[in-house]
């Protein structure tokens, strides 16, 4: 083998591994789905791919001619140009990637792979399976897309060894603690808070455990099981994440919750979902565990796709208006609420930091979880005065230059976006921003959603950012047919931009609302 082709070779699959770093991450957020991915290559990667095909085209003909040298230069250029776009798009991403085990086996087989061809093609340079060789090499050294694809391919019998590992280990951990009570938390909106407030509430009286962030998978649950429960752990509170029927029902089966609360059931995931009613059974496929598991599960009649359906499972024990457990005096300012909870026959005065009303119904929640798990009325009062705003969901905070800014960043709630717009709106005698990209995943009703969002912008806001195109459009449609002065409604490519408008003004009388920061993946 020439030098000059052996050398070109080299580079072309050195720049295919940086190139990884894109697909892989873009795979990465979205749950690993090949159908997910593929439509982000469509949206996203659409003019690249046919740059990446030319090339391919380009470099089959210089090997095909013995045109060595071209090929060297043109590998040459295409190593240095995707080095350049791995650190770029390292540091300006939402969301980098995640090296997990899971990557990093990925990107050992795409090596692997890369190295198996180079190794064929040199064994067997001057023979049709040499040009096999050659071509399979080129085509996903330069179409990483197709390596990314089939390096997941061929991983998928390893990864499922590997999660059933976990799994029965879990199982096993879960069997051996007898004494364990294990409160499952789901829903479209609201579970993570939820899930933080009620393990703040039953910390006052039990040693507890909860999954941390946005551990909501099934593997992530199963992380949670074998790395933070200990002997001493009286309850797990087991916040519970679906995208597809059966993902509530896998959780249950592992952990066996005897608590639970549904927060509500709305339009969330319905491209993978396709329906409110799949959605439904999906969430409530925790009350049918702990239905067979005996104990009780809470469910937030207030949700309307709660109150439409919740005839089909008469088992749920619910709260909200008109029922045995309700809040009412509520009392509501930018720096906090006070209200008084109804459970039964016990009425219990309570103080929060939290904003909003979509903050209360959670704290309704995890309160009457609590005390039906034996938390006392004081420390209840106790715990929900010193509730802080779970990062990212309508956190007040300081920013620059004095000014404020309400973190709603983690909201892809359609009815918390306007909640968390109202508590804008209450920050009177004050320069009111708010900066979106809109609001994604929800099928049919994804127009509608966001149009909502920006009347609701158009009223509660003084200045209104919007990030994106895609996404955003209703909203400026909606703003643009209310009486919003136009000139105050400005576009932006990014967050970043977005943000350096607001900088530019931004006083101890600007208070600014991130409301959803999206992905990378949704966003050009």
């Amino acid at each position: 083998m020439e030098f000059e082709l052996l050398l070109s070779l080299i580079l072309l699959s050195l720049s295919a591994v940086f190139s990884l770093y894109r697909q892989f991450q873009m795979l990465q957020q979205n749950s690993y789905f090949a159908a997910r991915y593929f439509k982000w290559i469509k949206g996203s990667f659409a003019v690249r791919t046919v740059v990446l095909a030319i090339l391919f085209f380009a470099a089959s003909f210089l090997l095909a001619a013995k045109i060595h040298i071209p090929l060297l230069i043109l590998s040459a250029l295409l190593f240095v140009t995707r080095i350049i776009i791995c650190i770029t798009v390292a540091k300006k991403s939402i969301k980098p990637l995640k090296f997990t085990g899971r990557v990093k086996r990925l990107f050992a087989a795409s090596v692997l792979t890369l190295c198996l061809l180079a190794v064929l093609f040199g064994v067997f340079e001057r023979s049709l399976a040499g040009e096999i060789c050659y071509t399979l090499l080129l085509m996903f050294a330069i179409l990483t897309p197709l390596l990314a694809l089939f390096s997941k391919l061929i991983c998928s019998p390893i990864e499922k060894a590997f999660n059933l590992y976990y799994i029965n280990d879990a199982k096993k951990i879960l069997r051996g603690m007898k004494n364990l009570t294990v409160v499952g938390v789901t829903g479209s909106y609201g579970k993570t808070t939820t899930k933080f407030i009620l393990n703040r509430i039953l910390s006052e009286k039990y040693n507890t455990v909860c999954t941390p962030g946005s551990f909501n998978t099934t593997l992530g649950v199963v992380r949670t099981v074998r790395e933070m429960l200990k002997p001493q752990t009286q309850i797990f509170v087991c916040e519970m994440g679906a995208k597809q029927k059966g993902d509530i029902k896998e959780i249950c089966d592992i952990v066996k919750p005897k608590c639970g609360i549904i927060t509500s059931v709305g339009e969330q995931h319905l491209e993978t979902f396709k329906s409110v009613d799949n959605v439904f059974n999906t969430k409530f496929e925790l009350c049918d565990s702990i239905e067979k598991n005996g104990g009780v599960c809470f469910v937030n009649l207030d949700s309307p796709g709660i109150a439409e359906r919740i005839g089909k499972k008469p088992f749920a024990t619910p709260i909200g208006e008109n029922t045995d457990y309700f809040v009412s005096d509520i009392k509501s300012g930018p720096l906090g609420s006070s209200f008084i909870l109804h459970i039964k026959d016990t009425e219990i005065s309570l103080k929060t930091k939290l904003l909003g009303r979509h903050s209360i119904a959670d704290i309704c929640a995890a309160a009457v979880c609590a005390f039906y798990l034996g938390v006392d009325e004081i420390d209840i009062k106790s715990a929900v005065a010193a509730l802080t705003p779970t990062e990212h969901r309508l956190e007040l905070k300081p920013y620059y230059n004095g000014s404020t800014l309400l973190d709603d960043a983690y909201n892809s709630n359609p009815e918390g976006c306007i909640e968390a717009l109202r508590v804008l709106g209450s920050f009177e005698g004050m320069n009111k921003t708010v900066i979106t990209p809109g609001l994604i995943e929800l099928g049919s009703r994804e127009y509608e959603a966001n149009y909502n969002l920006g009347l609701a912008c158009a009223e509660h806001a003084d200045t209104i950012i919007l990030v994106g195109k895609k996404y955003s459009a209703p909203i400026k449609e909606a703003v643009e047919k209310s009486d919003f002065d136009k000139s105050r409604l400005i576009e932006a490519d990014s967050f970043k931009q977005a943000l350096g408008v607001f900088l530019k003004y931004a006083d101890k009388s600007s208070v600014l609302l991130i409301e959803n920061d999206l992905p990378d993946n949704y966003l050009k």
